[in-house]
């Protein structure tokens, strides 16, 4: 399965926003150096699905492409 996010970082929680028109809106904890943000989405959804999560596009980029399982 994959999903379309859009993040934001420095929130002051990590938690799902608004899902709208296919693309999921989410608050993410952590800033966006050192690949912390794109560890805690990987964690995050992990945490939600059960499954293994990739990020297949947008490492550097606030929209970003999920492959879960």
């Amino acid at each position: 399965m994959r999903i379309n996010i859009k993040v934001r970082t420095n929130a002051p929680e990590t938690k799902i926003i608004k899902e709208d028109a296919g693309l999921i809106y989410l608050d993410v904890h952590a800033k966006p150096e050192n690949n912390e943000a794109n560890i805690e989405i990987i964690k995050f959804f992990h945490r939600l699905y059960k499954k293994p999560v990739t990020i297949m596009a947008g490492l550097t980029s606030k929209k970003k492409v999920l492959q879960i399982g």
